[in-house]
This record gives structure tokens, C-alpha cells and sequence, in this order.
């Protein structure tokens, strides 16, 4: 028999293999679940064949490594919740991505559609969070007007985007991610 993986070693683990299927069965008690337990043994045993050492018992080395794949698997088990009806896993579930990135992409197109006084407006009061002073002291206006400013820049949004109320953003965790607007002005 070789150490590296040689016929010796192939035609060895072939000839063991219905001792390690009577193992794994008396294991599990299962036997599909043996055959797996099987599977997995040999394919650790191969891809590990370097490290056996030739001369030793390969029969023993095998029935440790399966014994060793059973335990773990039993300890993972442990950890695992039974969902026979799916219920956990429901309410595990989350929506996908896919329309928070076209939405986002389409908020972008729209928000270049706004004049630039209005959009910096928004973009100063409601994406980097400045009050209406801050704002106004920035663009060297009134307060008043920027407070005007912001008006129409979200009247126009909604309209560009063809919102009518809060109902149409979805879910409401996605809004509660604090997805944060890049302000640099090689965006626009």
C-alpha cells in the first residue's frame, strides 16, 4: 500500500467500504443517512490520503474518520431548529435587492431632473441632515426660501417618480436602512 494516494490505496478503501457502510448504519440506524455518512468519510479519507501513513491499520483510520464526520454532524444538529411547516423559515425571509437598486437608480435619474437650486436644497436639508438655517446660510439665501425650495424639489420627485403617499415605497424596513445619498457634484 502507498502513502500518497497510489492503486494500492484506491483498491484498500474499495475493499473496506462495506465494512464502513455496516459502521455508519449501526451509527445512524438509517440507511440512506449511512450511505451519506459514507460519502463524506471517503471523500475526507481521499482528499487526506497524504497524511496516512503506510503500514498503519487504513481500516481504522477510515472508521475514525467516519466516526468523527458522524459526531459532527450530530453536534450541528443539536444547534438546528425542526421547521416541518416552514413557518420558522418564513418568517426568516427577506425581500430581494433587486428592486431597492433599480428604485435607488431611478430616485438618481429623477433627482438630476430637478433644477440645481432645488436640488441642492434637498440634498443639504434632507440627505445631509442641515436645518433650514444651516441650508440658507450655505446658499446665501433666506430661510424661507429654502424652506420653499425643498417644497417643490419633494413635490417634484414624487411626481417624477409617480409617488401619491408613503404606501407606495414598500416595505418599511428598506426605508429604516439608512441608505445615504452621495452629495458630490460629479454625480449630477
Amino acid at each position: 500500500m502507498t502513502a500518497h494516494g497510489g492503486l494500492d490505496f484506491q483498491a484498500e478503501l474499495v475493499r473496506i467500504l462495506p465494512n464502513l457502510r455496516a459502521f455508519a448504519r449501526s451509527l445512524s440506524g438509517n440507511p440512506d443517512r449511512a450511505d451519506d455518512l459514507v460519502q463524506e468519510a471517503v471523500t475526507k479519507a481521499w482528499r487526506h490520503r497524504d497524511s496516512f501513513i503506510a503500514g498503519t491499520n487504513l481500516k481504522a483510520w477510515l472508521f475514525t474518520i467516519l466516526r468523527n464526520v458522524y459526531l459532527s454532524e450530530l453536534r450541528k444538529r443539536k444547534r438546528e431548529v425542526e421547521d416541518k411547516d416552514g413557518s420558522m423559515a418564513e418568517r426568516l425571509s427577506v425581500n430581494g435587492e433587486q428592486s431597492g437598486h433599480m428604485d435607488m437608480m431611478d430616485f438618481m435619474a429623477a433627482l438630476r431632473e430637478l433644477p440645481t437650486d432645488q436640488r441642492e436644497a434637498l440634498l443639504l436639508v434632507g440627505a445631509e441632515g442641515y436645518a433650514y438655517e444651516e441650508a440658507a446660510l450655505m446658499c446665501g439665501c433666506a430661510v424661507g426660501t429654502i424652506k420653499s425650495r425643498v417644497s417643490r424639489a419633494r413635490s417634484r420627485l414624487a411626481e417624477l417618480l409617480g409617488v401619491d403617499s408613503v404606501a407606495d415605497f414598500g416595505d418599511a424596513s428598506a426605508s429604516s436602512m439608512g441608505t445615504r445619498i452621495e452629495t458630490s457634484s460629479d454625480s449630477f
